[in-house]
């Protein structure tokens, strides 16, 4: 017994990291005498590594291929932009005028980049990981192409939708992948209104019966959803109504202290009850200047922000008007001016410091944790506040790590 718990032999720790440096310059000492390019945070390992594959897309953010640990729930904007997606093809091709931001949104990684608002809830309980869509519209290919396996996504354990729009519903026939070559079927959980819709614009995924036998189809479990409560995965989903022009209803939805809002023009005073201790708000924000018929622009997203009052707010939905680096940089003067922590979105971005607990609420990364992040990196990468440290986990370097996002 007395072996089993014999500690090994005291190195004090300045040693030991000294002996670890030079291990770690031994292992990635480059061939032929060439320096080794610096690396970020890389651990020793008993086993020679071998390089990952470059992707085969050229557009991946910095995060392409990390993926979050395996007991951390995250927040993924598959997308942020408009139904017609940013760049727009008729800016591109235009001749006597330049668009400043589909210019920059075909640069490879560029923010300004923006395909049909969604997210996608990992979430994580006691019983595994689970994949939740929000909305899958007429880009969703494009999205799940561009962002699934950078991320190490794969199953998507149920569909919430929005609304009934293309850029929410238009890309259910896509789903076929999944159920054809990764599970059997995906749930869908939809208002009855905009199941109506479906039976007509999808008649015949919602109705099988009527497909050529042998023809292949999502295999989708429709699910009606009312105004009240639901749980999927024992994760609670409040829907929150709201109109998104006059006299059609759109759902915005709740998990935990999370308020995500796409397609929005007005917000019925019962759903202010809903959004009160709103931690993280996810807000549709269509343009600059003003409002649509259809979508806040950013001026009345930001009265609704100060009115609902959250932590912090990022915005979605945004059209081609909306510089993502010159806007941002406009709201950051309202964190110093007013307290408020607003942000444009972008597609890509991840949103990993909470993670939901299992009846809804959500459980922060321990504050000595961040606290040490914080000055360690406000020291590396010139942060300057904790509000732009968003904290993750490398599971190839084995431990935390901060990204300086723009958030």
């Amino acid at each position: 017994m007395a072996a089993a718990l014999r500690m090994p032999p005291f190195v004090p720790a300045a040693a030991a990291a000294r002996s670890l440096v030079a291990r770690s310059a031994a292992r990635w000492r480059a061939p032929f005498g060439r320096p080794a390019a610096p690396r970020r945070f890389q651990l020793p390992s008993s086993r020679p590594r071998v390089p990952p594959p470059r992707p085969f897309y050229n557009f991946a953010s910095r995060d392409a291929k990390i993926q979050a640990p395996e007991d951390q729930s995250e927040i993924i904007f598959i997308g942020t932009g408009t139904s017609e997606g940013i760049p727009r093809v008729s800016c591109l091709t235009n001749q006597s005028k330049t668009c400043k931001v589909c210019s920059k949104a075909i640069e490879p990684g560029n923010k300004n980049r923006r395909l049909n608002t969604s997210i996608l809830i990992r979430y994580v309980n006691s019983v595994g990981r689970f994949n939740i869509l929000v909305d899958a519209g007429k880009f969703f290919y494009h999205s799940a192409l561009r962002w699934f396996p950078a991320y190490g996504l794969r199953h998507i354990d149920a569909v919430i939708i929005t609304h009934s729009h293309a850029d929410a519903i238009g890309g259910l026939d896509d789903l076929r992948d999944w159920t054809n070559n990764v599970q059997p079927f995906i749930p869908i959980y939809v208002a009855q209104r905009d199941f109506e819709v479906m039976k007509k614009t999808h008649y015949y995924i919602v109705d099988t019966s009527v497909i050529v036998p042998g023809a292949a189809v999502s295999e989708l479990q429709f699910n009606v959803i009312n105004e009240e409560p639901f749980v999927i995965h024992d994760l609670k989903v409040t829907p929150l109504p709201v109109w998104h022009g006059h006299g059609y209803r759109s759902l915005g939805f709740r998990f935990g202290d999370i308020c995500y809002i796409s397609d929005v023009s007005d917000i019925p005073e019962e759903t202010y009850m809903l959004l009160k201790d709103c931690d993280l708000l996810i807000l549709d924000a269509l343009r600059p200047d003003r409002s649509s018929s259809t979508h806040f622009g950013l001026p009345r997203a930001l009265e609704e922000v100060r009115k609902i009052q959250p932590r912090r707010t990022l915005f979605t939905g945004m059209m081609h008007l909306m510089d993502h680096d010159e806007i941002n940089e406009e709201l950051a003067k309202l964190l110093e001016s007013e307290g408020l922590d607003v942000q444009l979105s972008y597609d890509g971005l991840r949103v990993p410091p909470k993670r939901f607990s299992s009846n809804g609420g959500l459980l922060s990364v321990s504050s000595r944790c961040h606290a040490t992040l914080q000055r360690l990196f406000q020291t590396s990468l010139g942060c300057v506040s904790s509000q732009h440290i968003m904290v993750e986990k490398d599971l190839k370097c084995g431990f935390w790590y901060s990204n300086c996002l723009d958030y």
